[in-house]
C-alpha cells in the first residue's frame, strides 16, 4: 500500500503568532521567549504578511545594534519578502526549498492570507512522528498477513499430513501376509508427508505370494500422485498373472501418457511357498540383496528393464533363484543408498553390503534397524533428501 502523501497543511503550525510592524524588538523577543517559538509574523492587517522576525534575524543584527535596539520596531530587523509555500505542497518540497534557500522558516499562505507557519524542528518532529506512525500501521498490517499466511501454513499442513496418512493407507499393506516360513522388517520414511515411496503384496495363488517395492521420481505430491496411478496399475494386473515380468509389462503399458515426464522404478517378484523358488523382473529399481544363510555372502538379484511409463512396448524377462531356510533378502529405493555425508560421499551398495555381511544373521526386524543405523551414522547431520523405504524378509525354517 503507498505511504498517504504528508503535505505542509499536515505538518505546519496553524495561527502563528503575528504582530505588528511598530511592536519593539523586546518585546517581540520576550513573546518569542514566552511561546518558546522561533519566528513571529509581521502583518500590519494581522493577515497579510509584510515581514518575518525570526531568531536568526536578531542574532544577525545585535552585534552591531546600537544600545536603544531593544525599542527600535520590529519593522527594522524583520526579513521583507520571505519566502513563502502553499498549504498543499508536500514535505519533501518543503525540504528541499528551505534547503535550497537556507531558511529555517516559512510562513504559509493560502489566498493571500497567512494560515500557518513551518519550521524545521516541526517539520522534523512531525515527520518522525508520521513515520512512527507508518511503520506502526505497516507493522500491523505485517502481522495481520503473516498471521494470515501461518494460518494458511496450517491449514496446509493439516491437510499434507491428513493426505500422508490416506496415501500410507491406500500405498502400504497394513501389515506383511501371515505366513509362518516369513518374517518381515518395515522400514517407511518419506521425506514429507506425501512421498513416491511404496510397497504392496498380491496372491496371484494361495501358494504364490508377489511383492513389490516401487520409486516414483521426485517427492512430494507430484511424485505421491504418480504412485498411487503406479499402485492402482499394480492392483488391476498383479492378481491376474503369477508371472512378475508380465505385471510389469502391464503396468507399463497402463502408465503409458499418465505421468508427463516422469516415472517409477519397481522391482515385483513372486515367492512360491511350495518350491521356495524365488522369481523376479526389475524395471530400473536398484538390485535387491540376498544374504545367504549358508554362506554368509550377498549377493544382489540383477535384472534388467527399462522404467515404467516411458517405453510403451517395452518386456520384462524374469530370473528365479532358489531360496533356503535362513536366507535374507533386502529390498530399498535409492533413497537409502545416495543419502550422502558431509563431504558429499554416498552410503552406496558397498555399505549395504558390508552392514548385511556383519548383521545379516539377525531376525528381519533387528536387520532392518541396523541398516537404518548404519545410515544414519554415515550422513551424520545431513538431512535426508529424498524418501527411504527398506523392507527385509526372512526365510524361516
Amino acid at each position: 500500500m503507498a505511504e498517504p502523501l504528508l503535505t505542509v497543511r499536515h505538518v505546519m503550525q496553524p495561527e502563528p503568532e503575528v504582530v505588528s510592524p511598530g511592536l519593539p524588538i523586546g518585546a517581540a523577543i520576550g513573546l518569542m521567549n514566552d511561546r518558546r517559538i522561533g519566528a513571529l509574523i509581521v502583518s500590519a492587517d494581522g493577515a497579510g504578511l509584510d515581514g518575518i522576525f525570526t531568531e536568526r534575524d536578531l542574532l544577525r543584527r545585535i552585534v552591531a545594534a546600537p544600545a536603544d535596539w531593544r525599542d527600535l520596531p520590529v519593522s527594522a530587523w524583520m526579513s521583507v519578502n520571505p519566502h513563502t509555500i502553499g498549504p498543499d505542497a508536500d514535505w519533501a518540497a518543503a525540504v528541499e526549498m528551505m534547503d535550497r534557500f537556507r531558511v529555517r522558516h516559512l510562513p504559509v499562505i493560502e489566498r493571500g492570507r497567512v494560515i500557518g507557519i513551518l519550521s524545521t524542528r516541526l517539520l522534523m518532529r512531525t515527520r518522525a512522528e508520521h513515520l512512527d506512525q507508518q511503520v506502526a500501521a505497516r507493522t500491523r498490517e505485517l502481522r495481520h498477513a503473516n498471521d494470515e499466511l501461518l494460518a494458511r501454513d496450517y491449514e496446509q499442513t493439516f491437510n499434507l499430513r491428513a493426505a500422508g496418512r490416506y496415501q500410507t493407507r491406500l500405498l502400504l499393506p497394513n501389515k506383511p501376509p501371515a505366513w509362518p516360513e516369513l518374517q518381515w522388517g518395515l522400514h517407511y520414511a518419506p521425506l514429507d508427508h506425501l512421498g513416491g515411496d511404496y510397497y504392496d503384496i498380491a496372491h496371484p495363488d494361495p501358494d504364490l505370494l508377489g511383492f513389490l517395492i516401487a520409486d516414483a521420481s521426485g517427492h512430494s505430491i507430484a511424485a505421491a500422485m504418480v504412485a498411487i496411478m503406479s499402485r492402482t496399475a499394480f492392483s488391476a494386473v498383479a492378481p491376474k498373472y503369477a508371472s512378475p515380468g508380465q505385471v510389469l509389462t502391464e503396468m507399463n503399458a497402463r502408465l503409458q501418457g499418465l505421468m508427463d515426464e516422469r516415472f517409477v522404478t519397481a522391482f515385483y517378484a513372486v515367492f512360491d511357498r511350495r518350491t521356495r523358488v524365488f522369481t523376479y523382473a526389475n524395471a530400473g529399481h536398484p538390485y535387491p540383496l540376498l544374504w545367504s544363510a549358508a554362506t554368509g555372502g550377498v549377493r544382489p538379484l540383477g535384472a534388467q528393464g527399462f522404467m515404467l511409463g516411458i517405453m510403451p512396448e517395452e518386456q520384462y524377462r524374469e530370473k528365479s533363484v532358489q531360496l533356503a531356510p535362513g536366507d535374507r533378502l533386502c529390498f530399498y529405493t535409492d533413497g537409502l543408498i545416495e543419502t550422502r555425508n558431509e563431504i558429499g560421499e554416498t552410503f552406496g551398495t558397498d555399505r549395504l553390503r558390508d552392514c548385511l555381511v556383519t548383521h545379516g544373521a539377525e531376525p528381519a526386524e533387528c536387520l532392518t534397524r541396523q541398516i537404518v543405523k548404519w545410515q544414519e551414522t554415515f550422513r551424520g547431520t545431513q538431512p535426508l533428501t529424498d524418501d527411504v523405504t527398506l523392507v527385509v524378509a526372512e526365510l524361516c525354517g
